[in-house]
């Protein structure tokens, strides 16, 4: 996951933004502590502040109501782009939300957009653990050919979350011979998706500056309401 030092906050208001696609160039930095925290906001203090009842030392507690039962999110999974090369070959680029993710194929993904190495186990249980898990495959085979062809990682992002209120995107990374063709803001877009149709609508993320604007153009806006991330780290 990337690091962060006490970065500001950014937020959008979902109501307002639709969200359209278009090419943007899209590259997130080796981590570090230079960075930023984005919000997906629709009314950020309101959904924290739900059930507080203030001036009042006397609460009453209903019944809990029985709990509705929560349709299960199905993967997706759909060509994006097909495209020939010059060689012949066909290139389709595949948009998976099934979180099918080798840690082998992750680790080697973000060698070369030069993150630092995690343990491999780790790796696996973040994304074990992860609410929706998107990823980008290159899948290359002869025209006309039937079976699939050779098939590369190219991009993954993923996101956690309580499943009620609020959810965080980590790990957003894009092959660099693939960046520039809008391919970080479709994963973004999608995740956006997917978590208000769960009526999730408090998503934060962590932005490197130079990513910053990246996000913006996506809706996220910094230090929603004057709200600061607080970190924590062992010393």
């Amino acid at each position: 996951m990337v690091c962060c030092s006490y970065p500001p906050i950014v937020s959008l208001d979902r109501r307002s933004q639709p969200f359209y696609p278009f090419n943007f160039p899209f590259h997130l930095r080796k981590g570090g502590r230079n960075q930023k925290v984005s919000i997906l906001k629709a009314g950020f203090w309101e959904s924290i502040r739900s059930g507080i009842l203030k001036n009042n030392t006397a609460q009453v507690v209903e019944p809990p109501s029985p709990v509705e039962e929560v349709e299960e999110l199905l993967p997706e999974e759909f060509v994006l782009i097909e495209r020939t090369r010059p060689d012949g070959t066909v290139e389709q680029i595949i948009f998976s939300s099934g979180g099918n993710v080798d840690v082998y194929d992750l680790e080697a993904l973000c060698d070369k957009v030069g993150w630092p190495r995690r343990p491999l186990s780790k790796l696996a249980a973040a994304l074990r653990n992860s609410y929706i898990v998107a990823t980008l495959h290159s899948v290359s085979k002869s025209s006309g050919e039937e079976v699939n062809g050779q098939k590369k990682l190219i991009g993954m992002a993923r996101a956690t979350s309580d499943h009620a209120f609020n959810a965080t995107i980590w790990d957003v990374l894009v092959d660099p011979s693939y960046q520039g063709q809008g391919l970080g803001k479709v994963l973004i877009e999608k995740l956006i998706r997917t978590l208000l149709q769960r009526d999730i609508g408090n998503i934060s993320l962590f932005a490197d500056s130079k990513v910053v604007e990246f996000y913006q153009n996506l809706g996220f806006e910094p230090d929603p309401e004057g709200i600061k991330g607080m970190f924590w780290y062992p010393k």
